[in-house]
């Protein structure tokens, strides 16, 4: 009889047990799993800080072993900013959706990252608002239909899709902006060197690093599990290229 070989173990980022509370479809438990992995990888988990924005972000505090906080609403990267001040070898991280991040959370964002604060940013861009029950997020695509756009967002009356991660990469502070997304095995692969390489750049001194991670939200969006990732490649995509948009020291490197 061949030897087994255990080939997965779970992250012991996440609480022994713990069953998701998410959507079906929902994205958030597959990054949730990745952060823990990346933390893991690195010998972080005990030293690992969270703090989460309100919304299904904020979710997370069910599921998650590290220590946490939940900020004010958008004001997670000001408690991050603290809280990395204050205790500089801890590796903290916040947790952010659009909404909470995009909207009324933008200027301590643009602040943090225009300040190289030594912390990470997860940002979840799934185009919609998804804990107070679909309305428009400042993602929404242009013609999507949400609570507030019944008719498709019309970028006449509603600006335009803020996209995060080319608007942060023509800062100077920002050390590494990247986009990635978990619609297939291979792109949550690539998200989880993201944000290892993110994890790594604040544990190296580096400064500020974002890692926008587009999403589904099959429920606010009124589609099945399936139907909404194609979604994400088909539409999402398309508008959120997947890419990085900083990296501060491979261009030094390419430079010399």
């Amino acid at each position: 009889m061949a030897e087994e070989k255990k080939v997965y173990t779970r992250t012991k980022g996440i609480i022994e047990g713990a069953v998701s509370g998410f959507c079906p479809g929902c994205m958030h438990s597959t990054i949730h799993k990745i952060i823990g992995e990346a933390a893991e990888e690195l010998g972080q988990l005990d030293n690992l800080v969270r703090v989460e924005g309100v919304g299904c972000c904020g979710l997370g505090q069910f599921y998650v072993t590290c220590d946490e906080t939940i900020a004010a609403h958008g004001r997670a990267g000001a408690v991050a900013t603290g809280i990395k001040r204050s205790s500089p070898n801890s590796l903290v991280y916040t947790y952010q959706g659009d909404g909470d991040l995009a909207a009324i959370g933008l200027a301590e964002t643009l602040s943090a990252a225009n300040r190289g604060e030594n912390f990470t940013v997860i940002f979840v861009n799934n185009g919609i608002y998804g804990m107070t029950g679909g309305q428009m997020a400042p993602t929404s695509l242009p013609g999507q239909v949400t609570q507030t756009s019944p008719y498709g967002r019309d970028v006449k009356h509603c600006g335009w899709p803020i996209k995060v991660s080319e608007m942060l990469a023509t800062l100077e502070g920002p050390e590494y902006i990247t986009r990635v997304a978990v619609n297939n095995v291979k792109n949550v692969k690539n998200a989880k060197k993201a944000i290892k390489k993110a994890f790594e750049n604040q544990i190296q001194g580096k400064g500020f690093s974002l890692v926008e991670v587009v999403s589904a939200c099959p429920t606010n969006w009124g589609m099945t599990p399936q139907k909404a990732l194609e979604w994400v490649e088909s539409d999402m995509l398309p508008y959120y290229p997947i890419g990085v948009y900083k990296d501060r020291s491979a261009a030094k490197e390419e430079a010399k």
